[in-house]
C-alpha cells in the first residue's frame, strides 16, 4: 500500500500499550497466587508450574502456542496462492504432529517423572556428546521460530502502520520479556488463555463478516460464484480443472509434504511443548494435548479459508488495499494477504483487529519460546556443565538472563533477515531442512531402548548434511544458481525436508545394528533418577514452608506406582488414538477428494465452511469454557478472598475442600488435610 491506513502510533501503542498492561496483569496474578494458593516462584514452579496443570489449560496453550503468526498469515498465503486446498492441507499437515507428540508427552511422564527439560532426558540416557548435539538443534529450532514470529509479525505491523520493522523487532519482546520474568511458564498458560480466547474471537467477526454480512460476498454461495468465476479469466495451474476449489493441487501436494516434515521439527524438539506435558498433571497430559490437536485444526483451515480465498475475489474490487495491482510474490510470501482483506472488508476497524490478531499469536508463542530456552540455558548447560549444586535462587537468576540474552539476540536477527530480504515464508519453508533430521532419533530416545549412542549421536548431524546437500544441489540443478528465490522455490525444498526427515532411519539402522554398533538395550532407569531442582534457599528467604508449595512435595511410593499403571494405560490410548486421528485427518478425508480431482459443488462448498465454523465453535468449547469450569472452585475462592481483603472483611474462618491448596497468605498456612478447618488473618 503507497500509505498505511493507520499511523505509526498504532503500532507503537499496540507493541508498548499490551505489553505494559500484560506484565502489570502477571504481576498481579503473581502476588494472587503467592498470597491466596501458597504458589511461590520457584525454579521448579517457574519452569514446570507445580506439575498440576489441568486439561483444559494445556489443551488452551497448546492452542496459542502453536497458533503461530505464521499459522494465520502463512495459511492465509497459501489458501490464496493454491485455493481451497491450501488451508486444508495446512491444518492437516500441522495437526497430526501434535496428536502424534501426545504418545511422547505420557512416554516421559513415564520414564522422567521430575525432568525440567526433554534434554535432561537425552544427557541421562546418553551422555554429554549427545546431549550437546541436541542443545544444538533444539536451540536451532528456537531461534527459527522465533524469526519466523518477529519477521511476520512486524511485516504487518509495518504494512498497517508504517512503524519500521527494526523497531517492531525490539521493543515488541519487552512487554512480553517482563510478564514471562514475573510469571514463568505460568504465565504463560494464562496469557496463552487470553490470547486464544481474542484469536477465536477475531476469527468468528471475519468469518460471519464474509460468509454472512458483506455487500460483496455475504454468502458461501456468492464466494462460489466469484471463484467459479476467477477460474474462468484466471485458471491455476496445476489444480484440477485450474479450479480454486478443488482439493487436487499439485502446488498444494507439494506444500502439504513440505508443512508435514518442517513442523515435525518444530514440535518434537521444541522443548516448550516438552514443558508443557512436563507441567501437566499425569492424567491430563493426553486428553489435553489430544484436545489441544483438534481445537487447533480449525484455527488456520477456517482462517484461510475465509482470508485467502476472500483475497482472490476482493481484489478484482476496488474496496481492495492495492487496486488495481494484485499484491506481489514478495508481498505475499510476507503474509500480508490477511491485512489487506481485513482492510478490504472493515477498513480501519479491519486494521485494527488484525493488529491485535498478529499481537496475541506473536505473544504466545514468543513466552513459550523464552521459557524453552531459558530452561536449556538453566538446567541443561548452566546447572549441568557449570554448577552442579546450583541453589533455587541461583537457577531463577539465570532464567532470567538467558530470558533477556535470546530476547536481544533474537530481535538483532530478525532484524538481519529484514535487511537481507528472509521471509516468514521464506524460514517456514526452510525449518525442516534444517532441524528435521533429528525428529526420529530424538523421539526414539523415549520410545526404543535398543537405539545406539552412535545412532542417537550422527543420526541428526548426518541427516541434516544430507538435507542441506540435496537442497542446494536440486536448486542448482534446476534453475542453475543459488539465490533467496530459488533456493525458496517448492521443488527444492521439498527435497530437502523430505531428505531431513527419512535419512535417519537409514543411518539409525546402520549404527544400531552393522558390526561394530549394537543396540543399547537401555533400562530406562537413569531417566527416573533425574531430580528435582533444591528451592529451600527460595522458601526460606519467603518464609514459606517448601513441602507446603505445589509440586515441591515427594510422591508417596505407593502413588508413584499408582501413577505408572494410569500411565501406561494412558500410553496404549494415546498409540491407538494417533494413529486413527492421523489416518483421518492425511488420508481418509483429504485422499479421495485428491485422488479424484472433486470439484467443489456450491452445496458441498457451503457444507465445507459450515464445518469449519461448527468445528471452531467446538474448539471454543474445548479452550475456552473447559479450562474455566475446571478451574471453577479455585476462581471462586481466590475472587472471594481478594474482595474481602479489599473490604477490609478478611477474618474468620473457611474450610479446605478435596483437591484445593488453601491460604491466606504467608502468615496463614494451607491445611494440612482436607477438611481441615483454617484461622485467616487480615495481614497487618
Amino acid at each position: 500500500m503507497a500509505t498505511t491506513i493507520l499511523n505509526e502510533g498504532w503500532g507503537y501503542g499496540l507493541i508498548i500499550g499490551l505489553g505494559v498492561l500484560f506484565a502489570i496483569f502477571m504481576i498481579i496474578i503473581t502476588w494472587s497466587l503467592k498470597r491466596y494458593n501458597y504458589e511461590l516462584q520457584t525454579s521448579e514452579m517457574f519452569t514446570t508450574a507445580g506439575r498440576s496443570l489441568k486439561s483444559g489449560l494445556v489443551a488452551t496453550s497448546v492452542v496459542s502456542t502453536w497458533t503461530w503468526a505464521a499459522t494465520l498469515l502463512q495459511s492465509t498465503a497459501v489458501g490464496y496462492k493454491y485455493g481451497v486446498s491450501g488451508p486444508f492441507w495446512y491444518a492437516s499437515g500441522a495437526t497430526v504432529q501434535i496428536i502424534l507428540f501426545a504418545t511422547l508427552a505420557i512416554e516421559l511422564k513415564r520414564r522422567a517423572p521430575n525432568a525440567h527439560t526433554f534434554l535432561e532426558v537425552v544427557k541421562a540416557r546418553y551422555g554429554p556428546v549427545t546431549h550437546i548435539v541436541y542443545i544444538v538443534f533444539c536451540c536451532f529450532c528456537n531461534i527459527l521460530v522465533t524469526a519466523m514470529l518477529l519477521t511476520g509479525g512486524s511485516a504487518v505491523i509495518n504494512n498497517l502502520t508504517g512503524a519500521p520493522v527494526a523497531a517492531a523487532v525490539f521493543l515488541f519482546p519487552l512487554g512480553v520479556l517482563a510478564y514471562t520474568l514475573f510469571g514463568g511458564i505460568k504465565a504463560t498458560f494464562i496469557t496463552d488463555y487470553i490470547n486464544t480466547f481474542v484469536i477465536i474471537l477475531i476469527i468468528f467477526v471475519f468469518s460471519f463478516t464474509i460468509y454472512a454480512s458483506n455487500a460483496i460476498l455475504g454468502s458461501p454461495g456468492k464466494v462460489w460464484d466469484l471463484l467459479t468465476e476467477l477460474a474462468k479469466e484466471r485458471p491455476l495451474d496445476g489444480n484440477a480443472g485450474g479450479s480454486y476449489l478443488t482439493m487436487k493441487s499439485q502446488g498444494g501436494a507439494e506444500f502439504f509434504v513440505i508443512n508435514i516434515v518442517g513442523n515435525f521439527g518444530t514440535v518434537f524438539l521444541d522443548n516448550g511443548y516438552y514443558n508443557k506435558a512436563i507441567s501437566a498433571s499425569p492424567v491430563d497430559a493426553l486428553p489435553g494435548y489430544i484436545m489441544g490437536g483438534i481445537s487447533w485444526f480449525a484455527v488456520p483451515w477456517l482462517t484461510a479459508t475465509t482470508f485467502g480465498l476472500a483475497g482472490l475475489v476482493l481484489e478484482k474490487f476496488d474496496v481492495w488495499p492495492t487496486y488495481p495491482e494484485r499484491l506481489s510474490p514478495a508481498d505475499v510470501n510476507a503474509g500480508l494477504v490477511l491485512p489487506n482483506v481485513a482492510v478490504a472488508l472493515l477498513g480501519q476497524r479491519g486494521a485494527i483487529a488484525t493488529l491485535f490478531l498478529a499481537f496475541m499469536a506473536i505473544m504466545s508463542t514468543y513466552s513459550s519460546e523464552l521459557i524453552s530456552v531459558s530452561s536449556i540455558v538453566t538446567y541443561d548447560i548452566y546447572k549441568t556443565y557449570i554448577n552442579p549444586k546450583a541453589t533455587g535462587k541461583q537457577l531463577m537468576r539465570i532464567n532470567y538472563i538467558g530470558m533477556v540474552c535470546f530476547a536481544l539476540f533474537m530481535a538483532a536477527f530478525a532484524t538481519m533477515l529484514y535487511y537481507i530480504g528472509i521471509s516468514m515464508g521464506y524460514l517456514y519453508l526452510m525449518m525442516g531442512v534444517i532441524i528435521s533430521s533429528a525428529v526420529l532419533p530424538a523421539s526414539l530416545t523415549l520410545l526404543w531402548a535398543d537405539q545406539s549412542w552412535a545412532a542417537a549421536t550422527f543420526a541428526p548431524i548426518l541427516g541434516f548434511v544430507s538435507s542441506v546437500t540435496a537442497w542446494l544441489v536440486r536448486t542448482k540443478l534446476k534453475y542453475g544458481e543459488l539465490t533467496v528465490d530459488t533456493t525458496g522455490s517448492n521443488d527444492p525444498m521439498l527435497i530437502g525436508n523430505c531428505v531431513a526427515l527419512l535419512s535417519p532411519i537409514v543411518f539409525i539402522a546402520v549404527l544400531t545394528y552393522l558390526p561394530p554398533f549394537k543396540p543399547q538395550r537401555y533400562d530406562w532407569e537413569s531417566m527416573r533418577n533425574i531430580s528435582k531442582a533444591d528451592d529451600r534457599d527460595i522458601a526460606e528467604a519467603a518464609h514459606m514452608d517448601l513441602e507446603r508449595i505445589p509440586g515441591q512435595v515427594e510422591r508417596a511410593a505407593q502413588d508413584d506406582v499408582e501413577e505408572q499403571v494410569k500411565l501406561a494405560k494412558a500410553a496404549k490410548i494415546a498409540r491407538w488414538l494417533t494413529v486413527v486421528l492421523t489416518l483421518a485427518l492425511l488420508v481418509l478425508w483429504p485422499m479421495p477428494m485428491f485422488g479424484s480431482g472433486y470439484v467443489f459443488s456450491k452445496k458441498f462448498f457451503t457444507g465445507w465452511v459450515v464445518v469449519g465454523i461448527l468445528w471452531l465453535f467446538a474448539s471454543s468449547a474445548m479452550v475456552i469454557v473447559l479450562p474455566v469450569f475446571e478451574s471453577r472452585k479455585t476462581i471462586v475462592r481466590t475472587s472471594r478472598l481478594m474482595f474481602k481483603d479489599l473490604l477490609g472483611l478478611r477474618k474468620g474462618r473457611f474450610t479446605a475442600t478435596e483437591g484445593e491448596v488453601v491460604s491466606g497468605g504467608t502468615e496463614s498456612p494451607p491445611p494440612e488435610k482436607v477438611g481441615e478447618t483454617v484461622e485467616v488473618k487480615k495481614a497487618d
